[in-house]
């Protein structure tokens, strides 16, 4: 078998190495690095007096949107505390697919730690694993460099020095910080570098597919730029390496290519499923790709400098010195030189360039940074600088040299107008104490204060970077709070009045974060990730509902018809300076049943998302519905109006009630319906605060009429539902016709009665004639069965490999003892 011989490569004696001795070496400068970025790291935020170490809110962005609430969902989880399973999230957008979100947010194996904490502690649990994500990406750094010296002068604080740089690099403190997912990718590169090593040396043939798995499972997204890095590097190496053939340099190759797909194989269950969960999410809103002056790209590589949409390049100057200087160190062959200075050269072009930046993104566009493969740049310029000291310190020209390059990179970015007086004056410090340290690297005996230069450059570039980001970042980014008093209570109502499945608790409109039922509990309309379903989108649009980030943020729809509709039984409402309430009103059951006919043609919405509601609850509810009227809006006396204006950002009122804020920005944001108020006689007009809107419609809600409708769906609704993990079983009475509706999106990977489910305007259907006294509906996301039927095949794959392969090392061992006996 072709494959097998790949992965087996070479089985010599040579090829069973004793290898702890090399292990055991590597621990105490993998160790060393892990602690410098630990120190650098939490000495800037404590500078930033941001948390844990001060008030200001750390959660920014989508760590406080999307992180913290999913680890929560975790933690959840595992003490089967979480309305749902692995397959399936009941807690978010009415009934969504988890395991796409499991396997893009939480399949790290860091992500389990979150269980060692409180759960009102899980800001600080976050924040330990993101510490501990980059320790591990500078210990796993510090142990490829070992590896890639090959015996060459190797100082071992040398790696750890750079393993660290590499962990503190600008895209990590600067990027992934409130990204901790991405951090996974930033351990994935110096790993996957060590697999092609592998690979290329014919080693280790069984923990190459699973390190490449371990690292595809813990995230995909940054695991596929690591790949490419990798890649590049190997075929760096290969080209470079001279001691080998072509014949043997292609051998190499292959085994490295059949080693990652092998790997990517053992992880399809989980990366199957997001990849179909993406192609059924919401695209959201994109950004062209345009390139930064390079003024700007070359201000990010110094310290304290932050720029959303630029490129997060800092390193230490003990990083960009010895990288600068391998330019000019002539014990390096100028192969080696050449090579790396290209390297470099090639991966910052094509950052730059709009079809290799969208290569770099899977080709997919990103929604923000369209810099997000920056931490690979930055990798191999610590590789760079690696493979000048393993030819031995840089002498004065080449630290000449070395200087130089970077003076003119301090030069050009100060014409850029991005780094002030301060940021200059710490790159110069740290490029002068680097400077100081390589020189007297070369001293005998001062190695101790060439250490110390070096290290303490790297902590506090680090750390000012660290401690300026923090701050900026908050005045860029929206913030979150971390969990305290408001978020206890309000979690501690909505589970006082949680009544799932026979009704469902919405934590609210007044959010605290855009995934509330995932950190506070409840099941609501609320959800905001990767995956957010387009049919959940478009649903909740039809019917009034607002949303963010161009529809990847859905919000909680406050409008009692959708509460019906969607069993919606209590609901949190805040106010400033009181306690959390939750108000509670009369809901359906989660299934009930529609006359209509099977082979009716099914319902459309239209334009109107009143008659949108009254479609899908199956009553004319809204008494009158006005569309951009000219007049005052006449709703009845007595009745409740509700207003849509979906791109109006101002406020709205009706007569001399409260005015209402709405913030739509269409095509990015889109204000919900809102609650005007009642009208308390006819006639009475709606004032707009800030420019009129052209589009917009008024509703008013007849209450009683809303009333009878409830009454009338829970009348001929499910007698009883039964909620699992991953489906949902009802109990319909006797003889009923037309369409069990269950109160859940369409989305793909629902089965009802052993057939897919059906859809009545989004929802999940299911046909009754008449016979049925039970509907039994399950889910599976999409492409977990093909998913697992790869991976099952790759690791059999695996399996077959490893015992060929140990038969064969066995066999090697007996021929040898045989040879030596009868040599004896």
């Amino acid at each position: 078998m072709p494959a097998l011989k790949l992965l087996r490569g070479r089985t010599t004696a040579s090829a069973v190495p004793a290898v702890p001795a090399e292990a055991a070496a590597s621990v105490l400068p993998a160790v060393s690095a892990a602690l410098i970025t630990l120190v650098s790291v939490c000495a800037g935020d404590a500078v930033a007096r941001v948390f844990p170490f001060g008030p200001r809110n750390r959660s920014v962005s989508d760590l406080g949107n999307q992180f913290v609430p999913f680890h929560a969902q975790l933690w959840d989880l595992l003490r089967g505390r979480a309305e749902g399973g692995i397959l399936l999230n009941w807690r978010s957008g009415y009934g969504t697919a988890f395991l796409p979100d499991l396997g893009t947010y939480l399949t790290s194996p860091f992500a389990v730690l979150v269980g060692l904490f409180p759960r009102d502690r899980i800001d600080l649990a976050v924040y330990v694993i993101t510490l501990l994500k980059m320790a591990a990406a500078g210990a796993a750094m510090t142990v490829l460099l070992l590896r890639l010296a090959r015996g060459r002068h190797a100082p071992r604080w040398a790696a750890a020095l750079l393993g660290a740089g590499y962990a503190l690099c600008g895209w990590s403190v600067a990027e992934a910080a409130y990204n901790p997912m991405w951090l996974d990718g930033l351990i994935a590169f110096p790993l996957l570098c060590l697999v092609g090593e592998w690979a290329r040396t014919a080693r280790r043939p069984v923990l190459g597919p699973l390190v490449v798995a371990l690292a595809w499972t813990a995230n995909f997204y940054t695991a596929y730029m690591a790949t490419l890095g990798a890649a590049l590097v190997l075929g760096l190496q290969l080209l470079l390496d001279e001691e080998r053939t072509t014949r043997e340099r292609l051998r190499g190759l292959a085994r490295a290519t059949g080693t990652t797909l092998l790997g990517i194989g053992l992880a399809a269950p989980v990366l199957v499923p997001v990849f179909l969960g993406t192609r059924h999410a919401s695209p959201g809103w994109t950004k062209e790709f345009v390139p930064v002056p390079w003024t700007q790209l070359f201000a990010r590589l110094l310290p304290a400098t932050y720029s959303f949409f630029t490129p997060a390049l800092f390193l230490g100057a003990c990083v960009l010195l010895p990288a600068a200087a391998l330019l000019a160190h002539r014990s390096a062959p100028w192969r080696v030189r050449a090579g790396w200075a290209g390297l470099v050269v090639a991966v910052a072009l094509s950052s730059q360039w709009g079809p290799t930046s969208l290569a770099w993104h899977a080709f997919a566009i990103p929604n923000g940074s369209t810099y997000r493969q920056t931490f690979i740049l930055s990798g191999i310029l610590v590789l760079a600088a690696w493979t000048g000291l393993t030819y031995g310190w840089p002498g004065r020209r080449a630290l000449l040299t070395g200087t130089g390059v970077l003076a003119a990179v301090g030069l050009a970015a100060s014409t850029g107008g991005l780094p002030d007086a301060r940021a200059l004056a710490l790159f110069g410090g740290g490029v002068a104490a680097a400077a100081a340290g390589l020189a007297l690297a070369r001293r005998r005996g001062y190695a101790v204060l060439a250490a110390l230069l070096l290290v303490g450059s790297l902590t506090g570039q680090a750390a000012a970077t660290t401690a300026y980001v923090d701050r900026k970042r908050l005045s860029a980014l929206d913030d979150y709070p971390s969990w305290g008093a408001d978020q206890s209570a309000r979690a501690a109502a909505i589970a006082r009045t949680d009544g799932w499945p026979r009704y469902r608790t919405d934590p609210g409109l007044d959010r605290v974060v855009a995934n509330d039922p995932l950190l506070l509990g409840g099941e609501g309309s609320a959800y905001y990730s990767s995956h957010t379903p387009d049919v959940l989108v478009s649903t909740m649009a039809a019917l009034g509902g607002g949303w963010t980030s161009g529809g990847r943020v859905v919000e909680s729809l406050d409008n009692p018809v959708t509460d019906a509709i969607f069993a919606v039984g209590a609901r949190l409402r805040t106010e400033p300076g009181h306690a959390p309430v939750v108000a509670r009103a009369p809901a359906p059951p989660l299934v009930t049943v529609r006359p209509e006919a099977p082979d009716a043609p099914r319902p459309r919405y239209g334009p109107s998302p009143f008659r949108n509601q009254e479609l899908l609850l199956g009553a004319q509810v809204y008494s009158r519905v006005l569309t951009s009227p000219r007049t005052p809006a006449a709703c009845p006396a007595g009745t409740e109006v509700f207003l849509f204006a979906p791109g109006h950002y101002g406020t709205a009122r009706l007569g001399d009630n409260p005015p209402v804020a709405l913030t739509g920005r269409l095509p990015k944001r889109r204000a919900a319906m809102v609650s005007l108020g009642t009208a308390e006689r006819a006639g009475i007009p709606v004032t707009f605060g800030g420019a009129r809107p052209r589009d917009w419609s008024v509703g008013c809600l007849d209450r009683t009429r809303l009333s009878a409708a409830v009454d009338r769906l829970t009348d001929t609704g499910a007698v009883s539902v039964t909620v699992t993990d991953s489906g949902v079983r009802a109990e319909v009475p006797a003889g009923s016709k037309g369409l069990a509706v269950l109160s859940a999106p369409r989305i793909a990977g629902w089965r009802c009665d052993g057939g897919p489910a059906a859809s009545y305007l989004g929802l999940v259907a299911v046909p009754l004639d008449g016979s049925q006294t039970t509907v039994d509906c399950s889910f599976r996301p999409p492409g977990l069965r093909s998913g697992s039927a790869v991976g099952a095949a790759a690791l059999f794959v695996l399996v077959t490999a490893t015992f060929l392969t140990t038969a064969r090392r066995r066999a090697i061992r007996t021929s040898l003892a045989r040879h030596q006996h009868f040599t004896d």
